[in-house]
């Protein structure tokens, strides 16, 4: 079974396009349903006037087919085609492929990353040598040709080269034949030889062809391609004898001089070219020739060839196997028969098991009909993963309604029993929260009477070790001194740079607190002197528990200025604790 019910064929010559839709059946038959051919009148020279004619053209045939926008196998000529057979030894298939590539980099005359190219192994492979075709065409070439395609409006399937086309449609209307056929198409540009036989198959092409004849009228006669194309097909006698149909035609016969001309070449590439598949390839001779492409139809050409190379000459047929539709039996099927041989060869890429099956893809052809193929398994993954999703949906959302309904009836169970254990809970929290209470005072005294511990290692840590000790330690509350007799309480006056001993007075009187530490010492007679004080005091700057103003030592400090009678002298330190201690 065929993946759709119609194909079209497109044959992109020289100087014309052919195109075909064909029907396919269920059981691999192709039925003609509509043909079309079309001249390039463009001079082949002019490559840009060539392409626009094309679109033109191609848009105006594909007007009339039943599947506008369907897939379309085309073919490419041979002058753009780079075709070489490489013989191999055999091997298994992966390292046939490794030496494929390899043979490729070597025999393309172009970079490989500038090539689209494919190949097929001929024959069965049972031998010493395998036999591979190559072929490669440019790529920015090959997607100009199919930018003219596809904006068309038709979807490119396959890329053929003409001729494997050719040579497809020949095995399946001549597939009796076994011994050597010679298939003959003489194109715009090139003359391309098919050698057919057996298992055997080898392609040469010429640089000879209708063209060529059309030029060389042109450039005799002075006048447009289209008009020497004209003249060529009304006059080009190509018989043995020189003498023309008609002596006062003299214009006619200029023209079958040049035809002759041309043609008498032609005989001699194709001698030499039997020559070469006979002796390289170990071919027979050809038994038959067939003829095929534009070319053919030029005035006794069949005769020319048959006289030349005294072998049998006949067109060649595609449609032999091949049914023709109603629609297309009055569009000159018959007359053409010898031009449909690219177009009937590739409506069998879509209908059969073809021996030959290059396909020259675009980047973009490969990457959408890769798409395409992995399209059913995209859209049967989604609908699998939605169904999926909707499956855990529907699960977890029966488990939550479930596990809700399990809740509630545990909760009406556990409510009585927890609120009962509540209760006590806040019963016994009640009663942590008085013996904190009642045991605040506690900790706190616990906690000062360290502090006590840590206020005179900090004092004795930061005391120079020379010169300097202390005499008297005295706690302090809004400036005063505490615990000390009246005596000592006349010789220690309030320091008048405090500005604080009213307010701290009556925050003493309302919350007794220790805010500060009163220090008493001496220090030796030294080359220092009182400087050593000083030194006592920076130490004490960074202390952690007094607040001292590094700017405003006076407010701190009051020492005696030594004199040469003494050996020590008194100071005083006045410090005020970062954080008070309230009193017991």
């Amino acid at each position: 079974m065929v993946a759709s019910s119609r194909i079209v064929t497109l044959d992109l010559g020289s100087q014309s396009i052919g195109l075909a839709e064909f029907r396919l059946r269920a059981h691999g038959d192709i039925v003609l349903e509509n043909y079309r051919r079309r001249e390039i009148l463009a001079d082949p020279v002019g490559e840009g006037m060539r392409q626009e004619q094309m679109s033109m053209l191609l848009r105006e045939m594909i007007d009339g087919l039943h599947d506008k926008r369907g897939r379309v196998n085309y073919s490419v000529t041979g002058q753009s085609i780079f075709a070489r057979f490489v013989k191999l030894p055999t091997l298994d298939e992966e390292k046939i492929e490794r030496i494929i590539s390899f043979e490729a980099q070597q025999n393309v005359p172009f970079p490989i990353d500038e090539v689209v190219w494919d190949y097929q192994l001929i024959g069965d492979g049972a031998g010493e040598q395998s036999q591979v075709v190559l072929a490669a065409i440019k790529m920015d070439l090959l997607d100009e040709i199919n930018k003219v395609i596809e904006d068309a409006g038709l979807r490119t399937s396959v890329v053929d080269v003409a001729a494997m086309a050719r040579y497809n449609a020949f095995r399946y209307n001549y597939s009796e034949l076994n011994d050597c056929s010679l298939l003959i198409n003489i194109g715009a540009h090139t003359t391309n030889l098919l050698f057919v036989e057996a298992e055997k198959f080898f392609s040469r092409t010429v640089q000879i062809g209708g063209g060529s004849i059309t030029a060389a009228i042109a450039k005799e006669f002075g006048e447009s391609f289209a008009a020497a194309e004209f003249r060529k097909k009304r006059g080009g006698n190509t018989t043995w004898d020189c003498a023309p149909e008609d002596p006062a035609d003299v214009d006619g016969a200029r023209v079958a001089g040049i035809a002759r001309g041309a043609v008498a070449r032609l005989q001699a590439e194709l001698v030499r070219s039997i020559s070469h598949y006979c002796v390289q390839h170990q071919g027979d001779q050809p038994k038959r020739i067939f003829l095929g492409g534009g070319g053919a139809g030029m005035p006794h050409m069949r005769e020319f060839l048959r006289e030349k190379l005294q072998l049998p000459v006949e067109f060649f047929n595609p449609l032999r196997n091949v049914a023709v539709g109603e629609s297309a039996r009055g569009q000159d099927v018959a007359q053409s028969a010898h031009l449909l041989g690219e177009l009937i060869g590739l409506a069998l890429r879509a209908a059969n098991d073809c021996p030959m099956k290059l396909n020259l893809r675009p980047a973009t052809v490969v990457r959408r009909q890769d798409l395409e193929k992995r399209r059913p398994f995209l859209v049967m993954s989604a609908a699998a993963l939605l169904l999926a999703c909707s499956g855990w949906g529907f699960y977890y959302t029966r488990a939550s309604q479930l596990a809700r309904q399990h809740a509630g009836q545990i909760q009406e169970k556990i409510n009585a029993p927890m609120r009962a254990a509540k209760n006590k809970i806040d019963k016994l929290r009640q009663q942590q929260s008085a013996l904190d209470k009642a045991a605040a005072p506690l900790v706190t005294a616990i906690n000062d009477r360290f502090f006590w511990i840590e206020i005179l290692k900090n004092l004795n840590a930061r005391l120079p070790k020379e010169d300097i000790w202390l005499t008297e330690l005295s706690p302090m509350s809004g400036g005063k001194p505490i615990w000390v007799n009246e005596k000592g309480i006349a010789d220690i006056a309030p320091s008048p740079n405090s500005t604080s001993t009213k307010s701290a007075t009556k925050t003493q009187a309302a919350s007794p607190t220790i805010d500060g530490i009163f220090v008493r010492g001496l220090y030796l007679f030294n080359s220092k002197q009182q400087e050593v004080v000083v030194d006592y005091f920076r130490n004490l700057v960074g202390s952690p528990f007094f607040k001292v103003d590094p700017n405003n030592q006076s407010r701190v400090i009051k020492s005696t200025i030594p004199n040469n009678t003494e050996w020590a002298f008194p100071y005083e330190l006045r410090l005020e604790l970062r954080k008070p201690v309230r009193l017991p």
